[in-house]
């Protein structure tokens, strides 16, 4: 057999982000080759390799179709699970408010003050100052919203964020998202004006209620960042703050690209399109009619190909490196004597809202219009204002603008009379090194490390001709701009589409180990990756929030595994899936937690005749400390390691054992945790380098096994405990390799796979995270002594929970994969507590990182 060979490149991209500001991007082609095999008689067909050329570029799965997300519960700015952090006390917009009506007082934000340090990254000489005024302080009538809000309100300030005001353009064409966002339960009016406003945006996967003040930065009475066209509107304004606020200040807002805050405003999954490209798909107009009759965002812009160009006007009107709105798209009837019929015609918006418009065919008062029938551009609502706003045809804007971006709405942003929408189906995840940061597939040894999705599908979409399923993916790398004012930037993502046939998951001969047998998923490993080709994957890697790609599958089952380009590299995800049909299934593919089903973990009794040979002769006891009884310790050290001899010996009476056992433990036949910790550190530390069990760790150990709640050790609870140990220590050693006292956090699943115990890769993580340390070699693992005790941890709540469940329904099944918790001290808990019911894995996260 051959190897399978793999390169990469790196390289430049001329790609530029909307506005000054913009962080140099990092784009990274990935090559793939595939080798011609003939394994287990299977043929495989042979693949031309392929390089990617376009230049640009807790676990458990939520799907909006089976459990509908309540959009109704917004998480407050810093609380757990908003994913971000903020100083001080989590900020609740009604309690604030009434506070401070109440005492008389307008509200001033410490977690956002009004000065330098909300505005700018960092302090620094030669920086503008602003004075930050209250809007009464800039109107005579300061109003929140004027007559309505539209698209002509938003207007760009001197900050270099067009691609977030034809976001906002976008948002005020769709009432009910509007809303969502910019909550009008809030006013500039008494007696309920108190100095505070708040705004909500979706941030992966969760809405985050941001509270703000209302001081905003001016330059000589004058607003100088977003505002309305209206004087005494501040709508925009103030939701221009409360985002900056949500990424860390106003300079994270310099540079971006419109499906950022587009995904921002609605919680939906954008698609980008290169329209000059040979990868544009040739029925981008069906594409983009689908995404407005599903109430889809649209933005677009042109490359700038310098910075000298950025938001330089062309000849025909148009701005590079600016991002416009789509605000419609309309197959537009013509009636003359000489041509009928209709031409697909689409609106955009400049979000400077001047006179910088298209000045080509279509264009305000261009003489195609005299071909369009009076009711026609009624229907259009069709204005030639120096608005911004323009029509362009189809064959125009494909041949004029780059990129098209278009965010496509999940079910519950739509209304409930859409018909038309996607299946969404999301996970949230994380790369962690050692555990899960495998890097992309150039780098095969460590690439199945990554997290793996299966997603199955069935139905195939009603308009295509080649029973073919469309599946739109999208990898999003949490809290990229935080970063940012972090000094570092983004990571480098992607992701692979793999088929995955029948076989594959299930234990078949060529990726058979024993390892993945016992698993409830079967992993794909190195071997399949080395074998088998993608068969799609993102169109490359990139140090974006987010990249995505739609696809065109076969029926079928298929793995899908997001990475960074380079291995180890650490960072938090959210991979969303959009299909036009349901798919038969989603799902993380990994381990279920549990005890190995096989004899893994288990070991022969102690032979009875083992402890007559070793029986130590007649001395006085010493009740003080068994430890300085050194021949009785190696005794019973040598009894409970040699489980070769003791396989080879006839089991005698019992009352050897207790005998023996009588002399170290005294007459109560119990150790307690100091005698633990001086039998276990007397034998261990001569085949160990480490400095001892702590008392507190012996105690622990009692605890777990201690049935009877005395605080001391039987002797049958200690045999349990002393067999367990000495096969973890086996394990500890054998992946031990390089002799340094840790075994690498790669090594962690299959070590404890070998000592019975299956864990999957949210537990290794957070194992890791707990007891986790750093070698010589920059690598996380676990010491000797962490190893132990995690191990009995994790056997001892597996076993909890085992017998817990079998004696505990959840009435939704019969064979509970839920428990409930304790509730006033009694157990099991009453049938109105389902709510609070937890999985195992939620147990054993519990019980572990603690």
């Amino acid at each position: 057999m051959g190897n399978q060979v793999s390169d990469c490149t790196k390289c430049s991209s001329d790609r530029k982000e909307m506005d000054s500001g913009r962080r140099d991007l990092k784009v990274c082609v990935m090559k793939e080759e595939d080798i011609i095999l003939k394994v287990d008689t299977r043929n495989r067909d042979v693949h031309n390799d392929f390089m990617i050329t376009q230049p640009f570029w807790k676990q458990s799965v939520h799907s909006l179709e089976n459990k509908p997300f309540n959009s109704d519960i917004y998480l407050k700015l810093g609380e757990r699970k908003s994913g971000i952090k903020i100083p001080g006390k989590v900020q609740d917009f009604y309690e604030i408010r009434d506070k401070c009506l109440r005492d008389g007082v307008l509200f001033e934000d410490d977690a956002f003050p009004a000065n330098d340090s909300s505005f700018y990254f960092a302090a620094g000489k030669g920086r503008r100052s602003f004075q930050w005024l209250r809007p009464s302080q800039l109107s005579s009538k300061p109003m929140f919203i004027s007559d309505g809000a539209q698209r002509f309100d938003v207007m760009q300030g001197e900050l270099g964020n067009c691609w977030l005001l034809a976001a906002v353009a976008n948002l005020t064409l769709n009432e009910k998202l509007f809303h969502r966002v910019v909550p009008h339960d809030q006013t500039f009016e008494a007696p309920e004006y108190a100095g505070i406003f708040h705004f909500r945006f979706w941030q992966y996967g969760h809405w985050v209620d941001v509270v703000i003040d209302d001081k905003l930065p001016t330059i000589d009475g004058h607003l100088m960042l977003m505002h309305s066209k209206d004087r005494h509107e501040f709508w925009s304004a103030l939701i221009e703050k409360a985002y900056a606020k949500l990424h860390g200040s106003y300079e994270a807002l310099k540079g971006g690209t419109t499906s950022e805050a587009m995904e921002d405003f609605t919680g939906g999954l954008t698609e980008n399109f290169e329209l000059q490209s040979n990868e544009c798909p040739p029925n981008l107009l069906n594409i983009m009619l689908k995404a407005f009759e599903r109430s889809s965002f649209l933005g677009c812009s042109i490359e700038a190909l310098d910075s000298s160009q950025m938001e330089a006007e062309m000849s025909n009107g148009l701005i590079r490196g600016h991002a416009y709105s789509v605000t419609a798209i309309k197959l537009v009837q013509l009636s003359t004597s000489k041509v009928k019929g209709k031409i697909p015609l689409i609106r955009v918006r400049n979000p400077w809202g001047n006179e910088a418009e298209w000045k080509g065919a279509w264009s305000d008062k261009s003489r195609e219009w005299t071909v369009v029938p009076e009711r026609e551009k009624q229907l259009l609502g069709l204005t030639f204002d120096a608005d911004g706003e323009f029509w362009i045809s189809f064959t125009d804007f494909k041949n004029n603008f780059t990129r098209l971006e278009i965010c496509n709405l999940s079910p519950d942003s739509l209304g409930e009379d859409n018909k038309r929408h996607w299946e969404v189906s999301y996970f949230e995840g994380s790369w962690v090194r050692g555990i899960s940061a495998g890097g992309c597939r150039n780098h095969l040894q460590t690439f199945h490390l990554n997290p793996q999705y299966l997603i199955t599908l069935v139905d195939h979409d009603e308009d295509d001709d080649e029973d073919t399923c469309t599946c739109v993916v999208a990898l999003m790398q949490k809290n990229h701009r935080l970063k940012r004012k972090m000094g570092s930037d983004s990571l480098t993502v992607g992701f692979a589409i793999y088929e995955v046939k029948e076989g594959h998951t299930d234990g078949g001969p060529k990726y058979e180990s024993k390892f993945e047998r016992n698993s409830c998923q079967q992993l794909l490993s190195t071997e399949y990756f080395k074998y088998n080709q993608s068969v799609a994957r993102s169109p490359t890697f990139v140090n974006l929030r987010e990249v995505s790609g739609r696809f065109r599958l076969k029926p079928g089952k298929y793995c899908i595994i997001p990475s960074s380009f380079d291995p180890g590299e650490e960072g938090e995800f959210l991979i969303r899936f959009y299909t036009e049909k349901a798919p038969q299934s989603v799902t993380e593919n990994d381990e279920e937690i549990g005890l190995v089903d096989d004899n893994a973990g288990k070991t022969n009794g102690v032979s009875d005749n083992l402890v007559a040979d070793n029986e130590p002769k007649e001395s006085e006891p010493n009740d003080n400390n068994v430890a300085n009884n050194e021949n009785n310790v190696d005794v019973i050290h040598t009894i409970l390691s040699s489980e070769s001899v003791a396989q080879n010996r006839a089991k005698e009476s019992e009352s050897q054992i207790n005998a023996f056992f009588t002399k170290l433990a005294g007459e109560d036949m119990e150790v307690d945790a100091k005698e633990l910790q001086d039998i276990m550190n007397h034998a261990l530390k001569k085949e160990f380098k480490f400095d001892g069990f702590s008392l507190d760790s012996c105690k622990s150990m009692i605890a777990m096994l201690d049935d009877d709640r005395t605080g001391k050790l039987s002797f049958n609870e200690f045999t349990q405990l002393w067999r367990n140990i000495r096969q973890w220590c086996a394990v500890f050693k054998k992946h031990d390799s390089d002799g340094n006292n840790i075994i690498s956090a790669h090594e962690l699943r299959a070590a404890f796979h070998e000592v019975g115990l299956n864990v999957n890769r949210h537990i290794l993580e957070i194992l890791i995270l707990r007891y986790g340390v750093v070698n010589v070699k920059k690598e996380k693992g676990l010491t000797f002594d962490d190893f132990i005790h995690a191990s009995m941890k994790l056997k001892h709540s597996i076993d909890n929970w085992n017998s817990k469940s079998k004696t505990i329904q959840t009435p939704s099944t019969t064979t509970p994969s839920k428990i409930l918790p304790f509730a006033s001290g009694r157990y099991p808990p009453t049938a109105t507590q389902n709510d609070t019911s937890f999985t195992l894995e939620e147990f054993v996260e519990r019980v572990m990182y603690c």
